[in-house]
């Protein structure tokens, strides 16, 4: 039966558990409830997930315990000492000054955003040579697209501030709103024109399959089917190679892929012919080029949807480089020919 009076402690129990500002139904707490409680929103910007999950159980000991008490029974020394756990850890959280990370929200006033900020966000890998890499003696991130990406965020009036992402995660970084645009070497399909908006092409190239020097069978992408392909899955290039019939081994860079294809480990790769070049001038592997170089690709600046004024503001700086010849001089720094030309 209920006790006639609660001691001390556990009334200073039942008080503090009105306090707690976190809570959902819990499997754990049906033995003392005859329903389930809804579960209650949680403010997601304002407290991160970690913390969100101490708080719920800091939330659901305290209430068990109180359920315990009011119905006369004893709590576990287990259980206890779990709570107890939950709380220093809850206190840990609650006192950190590390502010949560919010994502911005993607809107259609996106180039006035940049402009109040004064720097654009930009998607880059930091691992994809000569486009975006980091320079072994400096450890300064530059390529191609870095370069051409800088020169466009000066000419609109703000600074460039680079994002360095894996390729797998680069377009839900873009379409949730971690960075503004993404420069390294993005494909214009079909399928991403569903989601974003592209400025003017600022490369033109091809794809080009790599194999061992051993490999006397591979001569071209009909001979993929079957075969092991070292790529990143997303890319236009795995897509490629899928579509080939090959099996796909997944990879988060280039080089990654190309140092287990000259360990035999996969047995092709298709990538960017511009960066397979550089590769090979760079890296002594035993790796050799078969076949002509094929699919011709265009690669631009992402935007989401719906921000147009961004898209032209971009493609201007774009169409003032190429006047002015800086996109040339860009262009023949890293590959000493004009890239953006077909």
């Amino acid at each position: 039966m209920r006790p006639a009076r609660w001691s001390a402690g556990a009334r200073r129990l039942f008080c503090f558990r009105k306090f707690v500002d976190v809570g959902a139904g819990s499997p754990a707490i049906q033995g003392f409830q005859n329903r389930r409680r809804k579960p209650v929103r949680e403010r997601a910007l304002t407290v991160s997930p970690s913390r969100t999950t101490i708080r719920r159980g800091f939330y659901h000991f305290f209430r068990s315990i109180n359920l315990g008490i009011i119905g006369g029974k004893f709590i576990d020394e287990k259980i206890f000492a779990i709570g107890l756990l939950f709380s220093a850890l809850w206190a840990l959280t609650a006192c950190s000054d590390t502010p949560p990370q919010v994502e911005s929200k993607q809107t259609d006033r996106l180039l006035e955003e940049i402009k109040e900020r004064g720097e654009i966000r930009i998607g880059t890998e930091g691992t994809y040579k000569p486009f975006s890499f980091r320079d072994e003696k400096t450890n300064e991130l530059t390529g191609y697209d870095v370069d051409v990406a800088r020169e466009v965020a000066k000419r609109l009036g703000v600074k460039a501030s680079f994002v360095e992402t894996p390729w797998d995660a680069m377009m839900t970084g873009l379409k949730t709103g971690r960075f503004d645009t993404v420069a390294n070497q993005v494909g214009i399909t079909e399928e991403r024109k569903k989601t974003f908006d592209f400025s003017d092409p600022y490369t033109i190239s091809y794809a080009q399959i790599v194999v061992h020097e051993d490999n006397d069978t591979i001569k071209g992408i009909e001979d993929l089917k079957g075969k092991r392909a070292g790529q990143t899955p997303t890319s236009n290039y795995g897509k490629m190679a899928k579509e080939a019939g090959a099996e796909i081994v997944a990879y988060e860079d280039m080089m990654s892929s190309m140092r287990d294809l000259a360990a035999k480990r996969v047995d092709a790769s298709i990538n960017d012919r511009l960066a397979i070049a550089e590769m090979m001038k760079a890296v002594d592997l035993p790796l050799k080029t078969v076949g002509e170089p094929f699919e011709k690709s265009e690669m631009a600046f992402p935007v989401p949807k719906g921000n147009e004024d961004l898209v032209r503001e971009i493609n201007k700086a774009l169409e003032a480089m190429r006047r002015d010849g800086t996109l040339s001089k860009i262009s023949r720094k890293w590959f000493g020919e004009d890239v953006f030309r077909p």
